[in-house]
């Protein structure tokens, strides 16, 4: 199997391990099983990441790079943050949470979101400008994913489940495109 089929597997993944749990906590609200699925997502994006920049690295130039880099640095940061509130910390109580997030901890939740919001940014922008990529889900990525980063703080609402699905629907559209390749 080769490296794009493999990265479009865990795209498609990744999308639906977005999505799906924003779709479903529309009704049910934030639960244990949509919280791990969620918590899971960034680490099957990022293969995805990796070759959507390779596909487009000759178009995207050193622009290309630099947002590549930026993105996937903010994947990791809020990538590792996701796993920490979805799977670790959503059994904690919330007046033990909040103590938790007090202080330094918060700025660095919130510091990873802003680097993941610049690099989706960056990184969407590129992949308009390399014309690699299809363009809908390319601006869909653009918008959807650093949203989706700054909205994480808020309380679930339709809203914010709207954005999940978005989201997640820009990736998983990405990644099926590299099964045509």
């Amino acid at each position: 199997m080769t490296l794009n089929r493999l990265a479009a597997w865990c795209g498609v993944l990744a999308g639906l391990c977005i999505g799906l749990p924003g779709a479903v906590e529309v009704v049910t609200g934030e639960t244990a099983v949509t919280s791990f699925v969620l918590g899971v997502a960034p680490a099957l994006a990022l293969p995805l990441l990796t070759v959507l920049h390779l596909r487009q690295s000759d178009a995207a130039g050193s622009f290309g790079a630099v947002a590549y880099t930026v993105n996937v640095v903010g994947l990791g940061l809020f990538g590792g943050a996701a796993f920490t509130l979805n799977l670790a910390l959503f059994y904690v109580d919330r007046p033990v949470l909040d103590e938790l997030l007090d202080g330094p901890t918060r700025f660095a939740l919130v510091g990873s979101a802003v680097v993941f919001a610049v690099g989706a940014v960056l990184f969407g922008v590129a992949m308009l400008r390399a014309r690699i990529h299809p363009r809908v889900p390319s601006a869909g990525y653009l918008v959807a994913l650093p949203v989706l980063a700054l909205a994480a703080p808020l309380p679930d609402s339709v809203l914010t489940s709207g954005i999940h699905v978005a989201a997640g629907a820009a990736v998983a559209w990405l990644a099926a495109t590299l099964w045509k390749s």
